[in-house]
């Protein structure tokens, strides 16, 4: 029976001991074992030679696991400013992922996003929209096509990866994050599949035309009650063309539409578990369980906030209240939700323009007041998020996502170059090698497979 492994991650890093709500989990799994002490992690057993390696063996089997895995992250943001004829992911930029960093840490597969943020449901907001998430689809071709063709590819099928992969190639691949851009027009969603996008989600901090924000629950302030009628003809057109649907940004109401509707499994691309960080970005248990009966993948994502609930406590308590002492120092009341909704027009601009100075002094001031004095996060925690998730939905729903880039990054995993520690803590905990090539890549190409024969039947049909 594998132990569950409290030993250091690194000699210069303090012992990190498990949630409570793990350990809970993990007891009943060894209700069997009599008056053993031993606490058991839940994955498969491993021979009993492997509990008896020293710590560099146990390194020395890690790696070996490490090179031969496909490893992929599913959500590394980019700028299009690094991706020119003289700045670009060839070089080791001061970015979270490039091709350097990867190659150093054996990071094989990186979906770089084609992220948009949420703007006005309008044609002017949409045109905008659109025209930023061609110059990042742009980047990204122009990287593999142009840049460096002989170091990087795009994969648009799990075949491509593993032929790129062979070829000693890393792998590119396309995800859209928030659905914006697609407009009003739904063929725009063949287009952006027929680019190499393959899996969109259908909002992001803000409600979209599709779906509503998961940043809409503290109010609960909605717009759709979860998918508009177009968020529900959108899912049908990913359905027809291949797009994996992507649920770590929408409200749960719109991601339980969506399983409802949807004929093919689906991702949260990257999201964790909110048993353990009381955070809506994270997946509760119903939902989990949801994506499990639908054949999904849940990809655990490493950012901070997500996985460590001091942290989140500590940040969400740090920001409000430094929010509170500037507008006081400004002679600003900050109002609630229902208050601003019934403000005129002209008020309501003349108090959200306030109200931008009070945040202006905010972002100013919370990296030094606040962030800077936030508990870390660690791969340690990380992990305890897959491992509840595993106990719960089972090794076949459970992936790996860093958010690089995009606020993602945690002490042990903090850019690509240290990819290598995450599979050294799950060979710690006593997952096999089977187990770690799941969690890195086969889960989540077996539902590119699967949502891409969905794809094919229908339009057979």
């Amino acid at each position: 029976m594998p132990l569950l492994n409290t030993q250091k991650f690194f000699p210069c890093l303090p012992q990190y001991g498990h949630s409570a709500v793990f350990a809970a989990i993990i007891a009943l799994s060894i209700s069997a074992c009599g008056d053993s002490p031993e606490v058991a992690a839940p994955v498969s057993d491993v021979p009993v030679e492997s509990r008896q390696e020293n710590d560099a063996e146990l390194v020395n089997r890690a790696r070996g696991i490490h090179d031969r895995v496909i490893t992929i992250d599913t959500h590394a943001d980019i700028n299009t400013g690094n991706f020119t004829e003289t700045v670009n992911y060839t070089m080791n930029l001061d970015t979270q992922v490039n091709l350097v960093k990867m190659a150093a840490g054996g990071l094989d597969v990186a979906w770089f996003i084609v992220y948009t943020g949420q703007s006005t449901l309008d044609e002017a907001g949409y045109a905008a929209a659109y025209a930023n998430a061609i110059d990042k689809f742009d980047a990204i071709h122009r990287l593999a096509e142009d840049i460096a063709p002989d170091e990087i590819g795009i994969a648009y099928t799990s075949d491509d990866v593993m032929r790129l992969s062979a070829e000693g190639k890393q792998v590119a691949m396309i995800g859209i994050e928030n659905a914006y851009p697609v407009g009003l027009d739904l063929s725009n969603i063949k287009d952006f599949h027929d680019r190499g996008g393959r899996y969109m989600s259908l909002a992001h901090n803000g409600h979209s035309q599709f779906a509503d924000s998961n940043t809409g629950e503290d109010a609960q302030d909605y717009i759709h009650g979860g998918l508009s009628a177009l968020g529900r003809q959108a899912v049908a057109e990913m359905n027809k063309w291949g797009i994996i649907i992507d649920v770590s940004h929408p409200s749960k109401d719109a991601i339980m539409q969506m399983l409802e509707l949807t004929r093919a499994p689906l991702i949260a691309s990257h999201s964790s578990a909110r048993a353990l960080t009381n955070h809506s970005r994270n997946l509760d248990d119903e939902m989990l369980l949801a994506i499990k009966e639908n054949g999904g993948v849940v990809q655990t994502v490493a950012f901070g906030s997500y996985i460590n609930e001091a942290r989140r406590v500590h940040l969400e308590e740090g920001r409000r209240s430094l929010t509170e002492s500037i507008a006081a120092s400004l002679e600003i009341e900050i109002l609630p939700p229902a208050e601003i909704a019934q403000l005129s027009d002209a008020a309501r601009a003349d108090y959200e323009a306030s109200i931008e100075e009070v945040n202006a002094q905010v972002r100013a001031r919370v990296g030094a007041e606040v962030n800077a004095t936030a508990p870390p996060a660690t791969v340690s925690d990380f992990v305890d998020h897959i491992d509840y998730m595993v106990g719960l939905i089972g090794e076949d729903h459970v992936g790996i996502s860093s958010d690089f880039d995009g606020g993602g990054g945690i002490e042990g995993w903090n850019d690509a170059s240290e990819t290598f520690n995450v599979t050294l803590e799950l060979v710690r905990r006593g997952y096999t090698e089977q187990q770690i090539e799941k969690m890195w890549s086969g889960n989540l190409l077996r539902v590119l497979d699967e949502v891409q024969a969905v794809a094919a039947a229908i339009q057979a049909e």
